[in-house]
């Protein structure tokens, strides 16, 4: 069966859109469920927070290590699956089981751990892992569906964002399983998610990789289209987990504001402003499949920077104003990632698609750890103003996507 290129002519664009309408449809569903349980390994840590501070005595400056080492782990991970090309030269579906196998038992020792060095470990392992579970789950999705895959990836990214939303849930909802047993779960869930992604199998649009290609994480950024993309994703990327970090604090000063905190309502806050990104994502795709992801990704990170310059000023007129303009920041800051990434897979090598969305992940968030840092230094001192330290990531990741030698020679359908 040929496969689908950024380069493909247009009938062959139609022959690939004719197979892909007979694939069943039972298929984006399944992986879509199965990266949700697989991506709650990412926050499970989050999640038991409280319950680690009476265990292990977590000081409250210490509980954000156990998302960074999570971070710093996944990007070690990207660069080593970037080199290997390993999702690209063997079977996806398989490196993704694996790795779910590996992060489930790296979360059961994590639940073993007797204290937060040891704890901080299993959770860079966990990290590790997760790079063969986000950015192949991409893969496998694309390789599924690669005339659809603004739209499919829609599904997966809300999925993703429903995923970091849920320890806030958890948190409002308070202590009703042993955080043990909680962690137990969530790595039973990871492992059903690796047997359906094994069940469902490699799309058959994408072909593997016949070879090692080391300076594939760079030769990708040669090609126009792909790097424009990749650039509005480091845009978007600069701005996202920041403003996902901020959302507890600065929901937080507005309850303050009108009297009204109490923590369960900022944690079900929290909740409500990053899971409503999962239905910007959605929707993000299917307004993609009429008008294409480049509009999509464009409107949403500019929509999202905007925000970051005027929500200071409308928390001086209204706390409560501010509270419903932040729900419209958590819908639009992450609706355009699905669609620069189905960007980016359509504008790179076919055959090391896995290979270019994993080095272009493992870049994005190296910049969170930066931004993450800033923000929440500096929100004692700023309060809701600190979001203006996020705003030149949008206007530099417009201005970079949407460049002339970029958008003409990028292919959006």
């Amino acid at each position: 069966m040929q496969s689908h290129r950024p380069d493909a002519p247009p009938a062959l664009t139609m022959q690939v859109a004719e197979v892909e309408g007979s694939t069943p449809r039972l298929i984006l569903p399944v992986l879509v469920f199965a990266q949700f349980l697989a991506l709650s390994l990412w926050f499970s840590g989050s999640s038991v927070v409280p319950a680690l501070r009476e265990a292990w005595g977590l000081r409250p400056q210490e509980s954000g290590m156990l998302l960074s080492f999570v971070n710093a782990g996944f990007i070690c991970g990207t660069l080593l699956m970037a080199l290997s090309n390993l999702a690209d030269r063997f079977s996806a579906s398989r490196v993704f089981l694996s790795s779910t196998v590996i992060g489930a038992a790296a979360n059961i020792a994590f639940a073993r751990s007797g204290g937060l060095e040891v704890g901080l470990f299993w959770r860079f392992i966990t990290g590790l892992a997760l790079a063969g579970i986000y950015p192949v789950g991409m893969k496998l999705v694309v390789s599924w569906f690669p005339t659809k895959a603004g739209s499919a990836l829609g599904w997966l990214v809300g999925a993703l964002t429903l995923g970091s939303a849920s320890p806030y849930l958890v948190a409002a909802a308070g202590p009703a399983v042993p955080w043990r047993g909680l962690l137990s779960i969530v790595s039973v869930m990871a492992i059903v998610a690796g047997v359906l992604v094994a069940w469902v199998g490699n799309g058959p649009h994408i072909p593997p990789a016949r070879r090692i290609a080391l300076g594939m994480l760079f030769k990708v950024f040669k090609v126009p289209g792909y790097r424009g993309a990749a650039l509005g994703y480091f845009g978007h990327m600069w701005e996202l987990y920041a403003v996902w970090a901020l959302f507890p604090l600065l929901a937080g000063a507005a309850w303050e504001a009108l009297g009204a905190a109490t923590p369960a309502r900022l944690s079900l806050s929290a909740f409500l402003l990053i899971g409503v990104g999962g239905v910007g994502c959605v929707i993000g795709g299917v307004i993609s499949r009429r008008w294409g992801s480049i509009p999509v990704a464009a409107v949403s990170l500019a929509v999202s920077g905007l925000l970051c310059l005027v929500t200071p000023w409308i928390f001086a007129v209204s706390p409560l104003l501010y509270l419903a303009s932040l729900m419209v920041w958590g819908f639009f800051v992450v609706a355009d990632s699905p669609q620069f990434s189905a960007l980016s897979s359509r504008n790179c090598p076919a055959e090391y698609v896995a290979t270019a969305l994993t080095v272009q992940n493992g870049l994005g968030f190296a910049l969170t750890i930066v931004s993450i840092e800033m923000v929440t230094r500096y929100f004692p001192l700023w309060g809701p103003s600190v979001s203006w330290l996020l705003l030149p990531g949008p206007i530099l990741g417009v201005f970079a996507f949407l460049a002339p030698g970029h958008r003409t020679l990028m292919r959006d359908r």
